[in-house]
């Protein structure tokens, strides 16, 4: 199962399952691919960086890309969010039937959306619209050479194309985790009032009444790290496609695949690291 799961993860990473004749040569060439691919992404992300830092900066690029990522994103996060607390609720509230706990409903509402399912919620739910729009986007342009005319022109792309993405990312991931916490906890209360009437103050302070700011801002801005990751990968694999229209499907597909693979990994590591540091 093991080597299953990194067969797959080198393939994603690689973009292709390597064709070798032996064995061992097909695992091989999956080892030096993805190694390949994390050297040439840490050199695009060295480059954005240095590119994000060095002014002139791109205001209005930049304002544009906040409304694409963040403003439209937020019907999809809020609905997402909203799905996520009805289920909570139902859920949650008939396995504490069967203990006599109910009472403890709206705290565990609370604290799976602040601490855990609205940021991963959002990570993935973001990832899968904004991944596939950057790496399209990106990807087209690369394959039309309209990125080496904006060389040409003296406009560098790192700049205007992939730094004003990547910042959009972190700087709206934890809004729109705010946004998914908000609307699921409160379709968990409207879901658990249609139940059992319960009203929403007794509702809210049965939730918050345990909450502390540990439990909120390190979960909340984990995001920041989905957002760099999501506007990392999907502007590296739009920038580096080739092969024309069929070079931008793959582009397009590894994005979603890769950004919402490494949202998963960094969430996993993110938690542990907000456990050992916060508990």
């Amino acid at each position: 199962m093991l080597y299953f799961t990194f067969f797959l993860v080198a393939a994603a990473v690689a973009g292709t399952v390597p064709r070798a004749r032996s064995h061992g040569a097909a695992v091989w060439e999956l080892i030096v691919a993805m190694f390949e691919w994390f050297g040439d992404f840490a050199k695009f992300v060295t480059r954005v960086a240095r590119a994000a830092l060095t002014p002139p900066y791109e205001w209005r690029e930049l304002l544009r890309q906040l409304d694409a990522i963040g403003a439209k994103s937020a019907p999809l996060v809020a609905l997402a969010g909203a799905a996520t607390g009805v289920v909570l609720s139902l859920q949650t509230r008939d396995s504490l039937a069967r203990f006599g706990a109910k009472s403890m409903l709206p705290a565990i509402i609370v604290f799976s959306m602040i601490r855990e399912t609205g940021p991963i919620i959002t990570g993935l739910v973001v990832s899968g619209r904004v991944s596939a729009g950057i790496g399209a986007e990106l990807g087209s342009m690369k394959v039309t050479e309209q990125i080496d005319a904006m060389e040409a022109s003296a406009v560098d792309p790192y700049k205007f194309l992939a730094a004003t993405r990547v910042v959009a990312c972190i700087l709206v991931l934890p809004l729109l985790t705010l946004i998914a916490d908000f609307c699921g906890i409160l379709m968990g209360w409207i879901a658990n009032t249609l139940a059992q009437p319960v009203s929403p103050r007794f509702f809210l302070d049965n939730g918050f009444k345990d909450v502390v700011f540990s439990d909120f801002l390190p979960p909340t801005f984990k995001t920041a790290v989905f957002g760099f990751i999501i506007g990392g990968v999907a502007c590296f694999q739009g920038m580096r496609t080739s092969g024309g229209t069929e070079g931008v499907g793959r582009s397009t597909t590894s994005a979603v695949v890769l950004s919402s693979l490494f949202v998963i990994l960094a969430d996993v590591l993110l938690v542990r690291l907000i456990l050992f540091f916060y508990s």
